[in-house]
């Protein structure tokens, strides 16, 4: 992996798990004549480690159900890990109280998919931007307060004579952009993005887009950016982080990526891309379905659908291999030269 020393962010062997297994009594089976307790989970996220590094934006790709968004919130603190460590320049704040967070939930915010339900229906543009800004800021004067609100719905498109009205009134890209104002009101240095645009319209998606691209730009802003459209991938990241069923299969900057994709898994992405030109590259159809998170299969958990597995692949989980184009990937394909 990348060095700690120069990553903004240090994810390492990250593992989350759900129980599904109900209360204690839900738990209790009869079997062979006695009385045992029995547990099941979902593995949502197993052994992913990543670093984010200062000023980029690191795109996290795969299926609904590839754990994708609980790698976000795992990582701003809304959900403990069952295991695995996460730094903060150097700061481990996966253990951290609530109170002890406070310094970093200044310095870390997060965009949520659904603009509808992210914004209180009960209060105001102005009420909702000025909550986080005089929590985190209590030395700063009333006056202050509306010049960084006015500042902030400026910056993200919205106009600030909007601030009485409450978020019933805007559309879902406008609810969006004050959602994007919400988080750069207190000038963080790191944004989880988790799918900011899968719930607009088309031809609101781009001007979503260009606006934290922007606000990247003139506030050195870093990303951790979850979604499932290559297109905005390919836009938008610096690097792409490629997950399924809760591990990291690749990891390679975007260029690289489409260019040249070295897990299956990547490869059957990127070839289900549509484009134009003559030479892209053949579909490829995966056979199989997709196991359950609840009962893993053994070794690397795509063999079952792979066109490449072989007994190893069956047996022993790949490791994240560094190859020497910089590109990260988990196969034992690759490691082989198979692929």
């Amino acid at each position: 992996m990348t060095e700690q020393n120069n990553s903004l962010v240090q994810i390492r062997d990250l593992y989350k798990r759900f129980s599904i297994s109900g209360d204690l009594l839900d738990q209790l089976q009869f079997k062979g004549g006695k009385l045992i307790r029995h547990q099941e989970y979902v593995h949502a996220i197993n052994g992913v480690s990543l670093d984010v590094m200062p000023g980029e934006a690191l795109c996290v790709v795969g299926e609904s159900g590839c754990g994708k968004s609980t790698v976000a919130r795992t990582v701003m603190g809304l959900l403990t890990p069952t295991a695995g460590q996460i730094f903060y320049r150097g700061e481990r704040i996966d253990n951290l109280s609530d109170k002890q967070m406070l310094p970093y939930r200044k310095k870390m915010q997060m965009i949520f998919q659904n603009p509808y339900a992210s914004l209180n229906p009960r209060m105001t543009i102005m009420e909702t931007l000025r909550e986080p800004i005089r929590f985190h800021n209590r030395a700063m004067s009333s006056g202050e307060i509306r010049d960084k609100i006015a500042e902030v719905m400026l910056a993200v498109g919205v106009d600030p004579s909007w601030g009485e009205r409450y978020s019933h009134e805007f559309s879902g890209g406008q609810r969006q952009r004050i959602s994007i104002a919400r988080a750069l009101a207190v000038d963080p240095e790191f944004i989880v993005a988790d799918e900011p645009i899968s719930a607009l319209d088309v031809s609101i998606q781009a001007q979503v887009l260009n606006l934290m691209m922007d606000a990247q730009k003139e506030r050195n802003l870093t990303y951790l950016f979850i979604t499932h459209d290559l297109a905005v991938v390919e836009h938008f990241g610096t690097r792409v982080a490629v997950m399924y069923l809760g591990t990291l299969c690749e990891l390679a900057p975007t260029k690289q990526l489409f260019s040249s994709p070295r897990h299956p898994y990547t490869q059957a992405l990127m070839s289900a891309i549509p484009r134009l030109e003559d030479d892209r590259p053949d579909y490829i159809k995966l056979t199989g379905e997709v196991p359950t998170p609840v009962n893993l299969p053994s070794g690397c958990v795509f063999h079952g659908r792979c066109p490449h597995v072989n007994e190893r692949c069956k047996r022993e989980i790949p490791a994240l291999t560094l190859l020497q184009d910089g590109t990260q990937v988990a196969c034992h394909g690759v490691e082989e030269n198979r692929l």
